[in-house]
């Protein structure tokens, strides 16, 4: 009866795997359900729920193209027309781009997603409600891959049960359909974490989703400088209608 240590083994290791992700799961989304309700986003909180402290930069930079204030070139280089930052994130872009007042675009981008100011909008966000913090995107990671491992793991388990000796009155097929179950118990939890998990694990909360929404709808509206903003801010830089701002963002460095 070898098999049947194999098969507790089997259960054990996909039952704390999948315990542990759903534990996971549900410290990620613990929250209240009135969270955010009646609150506007900003347009750098709206960028950093969308896309994470790089689309913040990114729709920094847009802002500051579309006021004269920074000059976009196509060819992948900026050029500060005015010094004058009006807020964290503007400063943090001009002193990006050095005293020289010009640079590549594409380590400008790299080096504003990492300011101190980018992490004070992480902070406030999360503080809301409405961000996922680092630590529950992390845990939640984590959780997945162990689940990945036990299903391998498990299946493992199960052509190690069928080589060995079994009594004759238990056939293999009923062996290896034991050892289907806890299997289907890891593929199903990993089923439900790609759809459920994954559209909120990365940067907003349900909560701040649902504010999103909203704003998703706003950018659809009519086309005046704040709704452009919000459509680049919760689309991307794929939202810019200019060509030749647009084609700035798409140059890479060639290292890149």
């Amino acid at each position: 009866m070898l098999w049947v240590l194999f098969l507790l083994a089997a259960w054990a290791v996909a039952g704390t795997a999948c315990t542990r992700l759903c534990l996971a799961a549900v410290r990620a989304a613990a929250v209240d359900a009135d969270t955010g309700r009646g609150r506007e986003l900003t347009l750098y909180e709206a960028a950093f729920l969308s896309g994470g402290p790089r689309r913040v930069a990114d729709v920094t930079l847009v802002a500051m193209a579309r006021q004269r204030r920074l000059l976009l070139a196509h060819t992948g280089w900026a050029t500060v027309v005015d010094p004058r930052g009006r807020d964290e994130m503007e400063r943090s872009v001009i002193g990006a781009i050095g005293p020289e007042g010009q640079s590549r675009i594409a380590p400008v981008r790299a080096t504003a997603a990492t300011a101190e100011a980018v992490h004070g909008i992480a902070e406030g966000l999360v503080r809301a409600g409405l961000a996922v913090p680092d630590s529950a995107r992390t845990t939640v990671t984590a959780a997945v891959r162990q689940v990945r491992v036990a299903a391998v793991a498990v299946l493992g388990l199960g052509v190690a049960a069928l080589l060995t000796p079994a009594p004759p009155d238990m056939p293999r097929h009923l062996v290896a359909l034991w050892f289907a179950l806890p299997l289907a118990l890891a593929l199903s939890c990993l089923a439900v974490a790609r759809v459920e998990i994954h559209p909120y694990s990365r940067w907003a909360s349900p909560a701040g989703q649902r504010l999103l929404g909203g704003l998703t709808r706003t950018a659809d509206g009519a086309a005046d400088d704040r709704t452009y903003l919000t459509s680049v801010a919760v689309r991307g830089v794929g939202a810019i209608g200019e060509p030749d701002l647009r084609a700035a963002f798409a140059h890479r460095e060639p290292h890149d």
